[in-house]
């Protein structure tokens, strides 16, 4: 539902411009509807009351999209599964640094991509994807949608724009319109790039010579909001594990989409049904860590360059997928240059040996530990093709450039020098 202009959801002061990092302070929230608490309280509550049968009937009827008049601040609150005060402060700060019109949260990065796929893409339709894909969403893709009846097809993440526009045509002559093109950027494991301008070019190509414009999404977890901001490039929707950086502390699940008002509006029915929702004392908590969030990963993309460095001139390592190292002429490096605001602190690196060096390696680690997650305060390791990757087929990993040997860093807020040393150490037995 749309919101009003409220004096606590102001961007400017004087005609001044306030940044996000500032607003994170206090954007979407009045201390005084909540007894003064400089901080939003968390609404441990299913339910809310109705100011009357009126305001009930009112309520419902702008939950199912019909318009009412008047302010729909005086009585919003029904049900946690649609709606909760710590909800809407998170979802209005979502928006923050994607600069968004609107923002939903969830229950998890991957209750975020389905509820999305499930009310973007119609049966019949097709969803052309980039690759690599985190592997779950992968798996979902390429597995479950199907039996929806709705078909999948892939472009290399580092496809030109004509590439990938061969590929869109290929699509809707083998299976019909295309309904969406979601897209990884950077693609979690190997740090490829996709050229979202250029998708969404390729969107508008198809609006013309199809009739239907595909919704361009981009999974955004790998680098988050501070790193690339897809929405500023041409995405309609940029997706979110809110469990990694913006979460950053390992201690919660939860996952995001930022977009404008109307698709948000039509995923939102989506999750009432799905009630894929975000609990409120997630919502409080990622609340919290935002007004931290661009501390913590400005620390950590320093603290990636300094290891990426490292590892870039041992003698064990063979390739560090970093972005900053990709060279000039390189079409990738245009798309960094153009498109990306840092390189990230989530980087893969090939081991010399393969797969047992890379698990003596792994096992040997001291101060980074051996975990699958990424985007915390605390360094991790682990091997994407025996456990986030597992699933995916070898056929489709030897194609991007996945070896045996490739080893996931997600490098956290510790000393460098620390870092570094433990590094050291584990090398020596890899």
């Amino acid at each position: 539902m749309s919101k009003p202009k409220k004096s606590y959801r102001k961007r400017e002061i004087g005609g001044h411009t306030l940044s996000p990092e500032s607003l994170m302070m206090g954007f979407g929230y009045d201390p005084f509807m909540s007894e003064g608490s400089i901080k939003p309280p968390i609404f441990m509550t299913s339910t809310f009351a109705f100011k009357s049968a009126r305001d009930g009937e009112a309520l419902f009827r702008r939950l199912a999209g019909r318009h009412e008049e008047g302010d729909p601040e005086d009585a919003d609150l029904i049900y946690t599964r649609f709606n909760n005060p710590n909800m809407e402060v998170l979802e209005d700060r979502l928006t923050l640094y994607d600069d968004g019109e609107a923002a939903l949260a969830f229950s998890s990065g991957m209750s975020a991509i389905t509820t999305a796929l499930f009310a973007c893409a119609e049966p019949g339709t097709a969803v052309l994807h980039s690759s690599p894909l985190y592997g779950a969403s992968e798996v979902f893709i390429r597995t479950f949608l199907p039996g929806w009846g709705v078909r999948s097809a892939e472009f290399d993440a580092w496809s030109t724009e004509d590439e990938i526009l061969a590929a869109a045509r290929a699509t809707v002559k083998r299976f019909g319109p295309i309904s969406v093109i979601f897209t990884e950027s950077p693609a979690n494991p190997t740090n490829a790039l996709v050229d979202i301008a250029a998708c969404a070019r390729v969107c508008d190509v198809m609006e013309k010579e199809t009739g239907r414009r595909p919704i361009l999404m981009c999974d955004n977890t790998m680098m988050g909001p501070i790193g690339h901001q897809p929405l500023k490039h041409g995405a309609d929707l940029a997706l979110y594990s809110l469990t990694k950086y913006v979460g950053g502390h390992s201690d919660l699940i939860a996952g995001g989409i930022v977009g404008n008002e109307e698709m948000m509006t039509k995923i939102r029915r989506m999750r009432n049904y799905l009630g894929t929702m975000l609990d409120a004392h997630s919502c409080w908590l990622l609340t919290r860590s935002l007004e931290t969030v661009q501390l913590r990963m400005e620390r950590a993309f320093r603290n990636a360059r300094v290891c990426a460095e490292f590892l870039n001139t041992h003698p064990k390592i063979t390739r560090v997928m970093y972005p900053e190292f990709l060279k000039e002429g390189d079409p990738q490096k245009k798309v960094f240059d153009e498109q990306c605001l840092g390189a990230g602190a989530t980087f893969s690196f090939d081991v010399k040996g393969g797969k047992d060096a890379a698990f003596k390696l792994l096992d040997n680690l001291r101060l980074i530990k051996l975990a699958v997650s990424l985007g915390g305060t605390e360094s991790l390791m682990c091997h994407p093709g025996s456990t986030t990757h597992s699933a995916v087929p070898a056929d489709v990993r030897a194609r991007i450039g996945f070896t045996d040997g490739l080893v996931r860093f997600s490098v956290g807020i510790e000393a460098p020098e620390d870092l570094v040393a433990d590094l050291g150490q584990a090398l020596e037995h890899a």
